[in-house]
């Protein structure tokens, strides 16, 4: 059986098509499709980026002993991370989607469809 991993040098949950559909899977569609899909983008980049910060603060703490550790621990530990960041970035705590978002769509707004050079 083959199994396909990730590439080493993409975190965990980014694809080299998230910046696509960042830029330019937004401009298909209605306006409020748009909207939706890009608020979806920047909540799931915010997401992204809060996990890879309690990914970070866990490796600086040390084990639990409590719970005795192990590899299934670890899995669900990683997996509860992933729900907190999640959680977050749909209260928007960080505020790092929103502001994405707001940049996104002034640079959408004014982007040319005829040319692929972002404006200043």
């Amino acid at each position: 059986m083959t199994t396909i991993t990730k590439p080493a040098i993409f975190p965990e949950g980014l694809t080299p098509n998230t910046l696509e559909k960042i830029a330019g899977g937004v401009k298909n569609g209605t306006a409020g499709q748009q909207g939706a899909e890009l608020k979806k983008t920047t909540q799931d980049f915010e997401a992204l980026f809060i996990g890879m910060m309690l990914k970070s603060m866990r490796s600086t703490v040390g084990k639990d002993t409590l719970t005795g550790g192990g590899h299934g621990e670890e899995a669900y530990r990683s997996l509860l991370d992933q729900e907190y960041a999640q959680e977050a970035a749909r209260g928007g705590v960080l505020g790092i989607g929103r502001a994405l978002e707001e940049q996104l769509v002034r640079h959408i707004g004014q982007s040319d469809p005829h040319d692929s050079r972002s404006k200043p």
